[in-house]
């Protein structure tokens, strides 16, 4: 069964539940169907297969979304705000590749690691995704899951799959600007409430909304997290707050799919660590150190780009640049991005352990560690750093701190003090923009 296989079901077995909640409205699971069944007559005769849209954070997008898998097109999501060549640029690139019918998503990368790429998602991908993440969180159709992220990343948009499957119900909100709205869908009137958030996202909360957290800590079932690492610090005091929400830590990408995952409010609080494989999936590392990837999530390939795909997947394997181990319980741990690592003469240095250091400062509120030129060894360590409102934060009496907590070879040489940390559209350190600075 394909996903709107589900919506199809649940439109007739529960026609006036609601299937999404936005902006005050509901759409119920009968009404999202009539809708998505008489847009997709519209989409039937199209070409390019694949349709190019702008993604909102509304009904009106999923409708589009759903209707376009019904006409037997593949859809392809891009931010809202991107500008007009860029969305004509995709667009020529998908109007002159040949795009088979097993594909229903093309999802483009951020491009932090490099240019933007066009990664092909099955219907058969889409399922098994929905599957593992029914499986190992308990989805089940009392529960009611918010959505706050980008609809065209994998991220949020992998909720809206088992949340469907399941016949439970979305609510759609515009990120988190208004902080007061986002914590307020949590007081909705149903038995089981759960939402994935990028790990920025989790430190704006903690900063800003603790209070309500504490409060809302009967009515969250579980919260989700990837995309980036979550700072140990960060963990310690989710847990503290939400002692009986499972909070999930998760290993997943475009390219792979959703194929690991950690509840750290167990028995096993480890920053980095991602778990067991789900259901659909494996994992192994190379003999070089990398995560490889297989099972059923993985991707068709990258539009238009045989050669790229051929060097990422091959054998129904993905060989990832995530650099990893596997402990004696089989959970997945992250060592590092092959990209991200820094050569500090001779010593390989992954930023996150830095970052992750300074961060348990009391004056820090947030970091990112980079490489900076060094007329003397060539390469240095440089901390930008974002200090706590009120607070008095000196770079002596950091640089002595995170000497008592890293190796030598670890503690910046170099420190900036700045009023924010540049990120990515969703929530990713951007590494690269401060690549080009250095």
């Amino acid at each position: 069964m394909y996903l709107e296989d589900y919506l199809h079901k649940w439109a007739g077995l529960h026609p006036t539940k609601p299937a999404i909640i936005c902006d005050g409205e509901t759409v119920t699971y009968s009404r999202l169907w009539e809708q998505a069944t008489q847009l997709s007559l519209q989409y039937k005769h199209e070409a390019p297969r694949a349709a190019v849209i702008r993604s909102t954070q509304s009904i009106g997008f999923l409708v589009t979304y759903f209707a376009c898998h019904l006409a037997g097109r593949a859809i392809v999501p891009l931010e809202n705000d991107c500008s007009e060549r860029k969305f004509n640029d995709i667009q020529n690139e998908i109007s002159a590749c040949s795009i088979t019918e097993q594909v229903a998503d093309i999802l483009y990368t951020t491009g932090t690691t490099g240019r933007q790429k066009g990664i092909m998602i099955s219907h058969k991908a889409i399922t098994a995704d929905a599957e593992n993440l029914i499986s190992a969180m308990q989805f089940t159709e009392d529960l009611l899951f918010i959505v706050s992220g980008p609809l065209n990343h994998i991220g949020s948009l992998s909720k809206v799959w088992p949340t469907i499957m399941v016949g439970a119900t979305l609510c759609i909100t515009s990120g988190m600007k208004d902080m007061n709205a986002f914590i307020k869908t949590f007081r909705l009137p149903y038995p089981r409430i759960a939402t994935f958030l990028v790990p920025s996202s989790i430190r704006m909360l903690l900063k800003f909304a603790r209070k309500d957290l504490t409060a809302l800590a009967d009515r969250i079932d579980f919260i989700e997290t990837g995309a980036s690492p979550m700072p140990q610090v960060d963990m310690d005091e989710l847990c503290q707050i939400l002692p009986n929400t499972r909070l999930y830590n998760t290993y997943a990408s475009t390219e792979t799919g959703i194929i690991c995952t950690h509840n750290y409010n167990s028995d096993y609080c480890v920053a980095g660590c991602l778990g067991k494989p789900m259901k659909h999936s494996a994992v192994f590392i190379t003999p070089e150190g990398y995560v490889a990837c297989r099972g059923e999530t993985l991707m068709e390939g990258y539009v238009g780009d045989e050669a790229l795909t051929a060097s990422v997947l091959h054998d129904g394997t993905i060989i990832t640049s995530d650099q990893g181990k596997i402990d004696g319980q089989g959970r997945l741990h992250l060592t590092g991005r092959s990209g991200d690592i820094i050569n500090i003469g001779g010593y390989k240095v992954n930023p996150v352990e830095v970052e992750d250091a300074a961060l348990t400062f009391p004056e820090v509120a947030d970091c990112i560690c980079t490489a900076s030129p060094h007329p003397v060894l060539g390469t240095a360590l440089k901390l930008y750093i974002v200090p706590k409102e009120g607070s008095i934060l000196t770079i002596k009496t950091l640089s002595a701190y995170l000497t008592q907590k890293l190796e030598h070879y670890k503690v910046p040489q170099f420190y900036s003090i700045t009023d924010h940390i540049e990120r990515t559209f969703n929530g990713k350190l951007n590494r690269i923009f401060y690549q080009a600075k250095a």
